[in-house]
């Protein structure tokens, strides 16, 4: 479990958490808003054996560094490409969980040139129809958020975490809890966490049509991955993002809910590691 430490620049002094498996074409997984690299355990394995896996910790979360100060897409977008210099990377496959699709979406429309293709699993587009529950409004609130989130306790983030499933996934839930429970509620995680959700909920209200518009362009391969039964994001959202973009294709899965990397991991890690291997070969051919 490795940690990448910038040196000068914006970054400077940043450390990066990250695991990861393999060699080969680098894969970079992004979790969700709230998450944390292990969120892909059960996918590093098996693309590892394909590529180079790499979950990582975003700025704010896990075991990354957490500085004070807003968190918007842009600031996810620069950090990454901080990391990616930092490994001494060319071109990246992104893979982005939820928010995380947000994320590796704000990336690609930055730095074009340093992605191959995309995969949003279960993801959150900015500039497309999509109204964040009443929960998460209520945490964006100044000052409700922190009261709020001074209250968080295991069982409610239990609740919270049981609901993101189609199915009962106590085993799942207890993980991502146990894991990611102690480092949540830490002044600097809770600063961070809500300090991200009302960043990127900004950047969806205030910068929604400009996404829409520059993402009508988007040169790489876009491969959506989602759950007919996802609460958080619901299917609406996925088909009618896969409908704007010029190279993207949607594939479903069946009781799924907003984990499709947990709930239906080898399918998910096959069309992964199809996609980005068919994209990288047909990408070098036409080098």
């Amino acid at each position: 479990m490795p940690d990448l430490r910038l040196r000068g620049g914006e970054f400077d002094g940043f450390t990066f958490h990250y695991v990861s498996e393999g060699n080969g074409v680098p894969i970079l997984l992004l979790h969700g808003l709230g998450g944390f690299g292990g969120v892909w355990r059960h996918n590093l394995p098996a693309l590892g054996r394909h590529a180079t896996a790499i979950a990582l910790d975003l700025p704010g979360f896990g075991l990354s560094s957490k500085p004070p100060g807003p968190y918007p897409l842009a600031f996810f977008a620069r950090a990454i490409e901080g990391f990616r210099r930092g490994l001494g990377l060319d071109r990246l496959a992104l893979v982005g969980h939820s928010m995380g699709g947000a994320v590796a979406v704000a990336y690609a429309l930055a730095y074009p040139s340093r992605v191959e293709c995309l995969a949003l699993v279960g993801g959150v587009v900015p500039g497309f129809d999509y109204r964040v529950s009443w929960v998460y409004r209520l945490l964006a609130a100044p000052g409700l958020g922190e009261l709020i989130g001074g209250l968080m306790w295991p069982g409610l983030l239990r609740a919270a975490l049981s609901r993101c499933f189609a199915e009962p996934r106590p085993q799942e839930v207890d993980f991502l809890v146990r894991t990611g429970y102690p480092i949540r509620v830490s002044p600097e995680g809770r600063a961070a966490f809500l300090s991200t959700l009302r960043s990127v909920r900004a950047d969806f209200v205030a910068e929604g049509d400009r996404y829409r518009r520059a993402l009508a362009s988007l040169s790489p391969p876009v491969l959506l991955i989602h759950g007919r039964q996802d609460r958080i994001v619901p299917p609406v959202h996925p088909e009618t993002v896969a409908g704007h973009l010029p190279r993207a294709q949607l594939r479903w899965l069946q009781r799924c809910g907003h984990f499709p990397q947990i709930e239906w991991r080898d399918a998910v890690n096959e069309w992964v590691a199809d996609f980005v291997a068919s994209t990288w070969t047909r990408s070098r051919r036409g080098s």
